[in-house]
């Protein structure tokens, strides 16, 4: 593996999860809102709650969620990250005492300024701003903003539009993750084995 982080998000499939930690891939998230064509639904969870990660680690997605549904999602899970993509406070992230990630959705370089608010995440996810949607647009925003970001003060996961076309140039944003779903997709929340050993791949070949 490189040392590049990377993350499978979306994964609402139990022959796919497998897949995805023999493959030693960093995270992968599941989806917890229901208008997502990928949301988890309890069956799934069930058929996880004793599933073996080895090291890829469990990442839980949410929007705007009330407090006893973290809670109750999570808790399927050993250890895993929180994810938040709507307009959750740095309190309420920080409140179950787990690891979180938290979205900012990206329009132009003011955007940046968000992140002052979210200090105690120990990551920073950047996804294509569209009016109306909470992530998953599958496009990317201008990358080209991302050349005076500080990547050292900050662990910048990259997301929006990310395939096996366009990586090696997500890959020269120096983002600590890239996060992967639409783009290992057959059709809309179907993951597609072969794409996602395709970009893995290309991610590991790359020259850094």
């Amino acid at each position: 593996m490189s040392a590049q982080k990377i993350k499978i998000c979306g994964v609402n499939d139990l022959s796919i999860l497998q897949e995805i930690v023999n493959l030693q891939i960093d995270y992968v998230g599941f989806i917890f809102f229901e208008k997502s064509p990928r949301n988890v639904n309890s069956n799934f969870l069930e058929l996880i709650n004793d599933f073996n990660f080895k090291n890829t680690q469990p990442v839980c997605v949410y929007v705007n969620p009330d407090e006893e549904f973290v809670y109750e999602t999570s808790s399927y899970l050993h250890n895993p990250i929180l994810q938040f993509h709507g307009n959750e406070d740095s309190s309420f992230c920080e409140s179950f005492g787990l690891e979180y990630w938290k979205a900012i959705r990206v329009k132009t370089s003011k955007d940046f300024d968000e992140l002052k608010s979210y200090e105690s995440a120990s990551a920073i996810l950047m996804e294509n701003h569209k009016d109306g949607f909470y992530g998953g647009t599958g496009e990317s925003f201008d990358w080209e903003m991302l050349k005076d970001f500080d990547t050292d003060k900050y662990n910048l996961i990259l997301s929006g539009g990310i395939n096996s076309k366009n990586v090696d140039n997500a890959l020269t944003t120096n983002s600590w993750c890239i996060d992967i779903n639409s783009g290992v997709e057959s059709e809309v929340g179907k993951k597609d084995i072969n794409l996602i050993n395709n970009i893995v791949e290309k991610i590991n070949n790359h020259d850094f």
